[in-house]
């Protein structure tokens, strides 16, 4: 298979672009993510790609829970902050505006949306584990467009 081909091929695939957030006792830690989506409605649960090396990854598995917060289109600046690695920029976090519900779920406060998680499954796949999560609550926070992967001129977030 020509590799060149393969990455080129693979990038036409369409995504929305989200931020995923977790915390544990003491930090609260975001990324974004583009491989995500919903596989399940009854029970409703959603599927996400997270990098082995990253922060987040130990900390969702570790709580059990995440957060999606759905960017707003025109969000670039955000996602772009948020996709920066917390292990090489631990301060990344230090200017985002978030708040940590009632119900303990960190939550950004310019997101569309958002979506709290419970881990169901995780299982390593190559540079990434896909974690398998149940939608527990909901909340609409405003109306608007999504932010696409196509939008940012990203290529990967995970």
């Amino acid at each position: 298979m020509d590799h060149t081909q393969r990455r080129q091929v693979l990038r036409l695939f369409t995504y929305g672009l989200y931020a995923v957030m977790c915390h544990d006792t003491s930090d609260v830690n975001a990324f974004t993510a583009n491989w995500l989506t919903q596989v399940s409605f009854e029970p409703p649960l959603l599927a996400v790609s997270v990098e082995n090396i990253s922060k987040s990854l130990s900390m969702i598995l570790q709580s059990g829970r995440f957060t999606v917060n759905v960017l707003r289109s025109g969000q670039r600046e955000l996602a772009a902050t948020l996709g920066k690695s917390a292990l090489k920029q631990p301060h990344k976090m230090a200017n985002i505006v978030y708040d940590i519900n009632e119900d303990g779920w960190p939550i950004l406060r310019e997101a569309l949306a958002w979506v709290a998680c419970e881990v169901r499954q995780s299982l390593l796949t190559g540079d990434s584990t896909l974690i398998v999560a149940e939608v527990v609550n909901i909340g609409v926070l405003s109306e608007g467009q999504a932010l696409t992967m196509a939008e940012t001129g990203f290529r990967h977030a995970g």
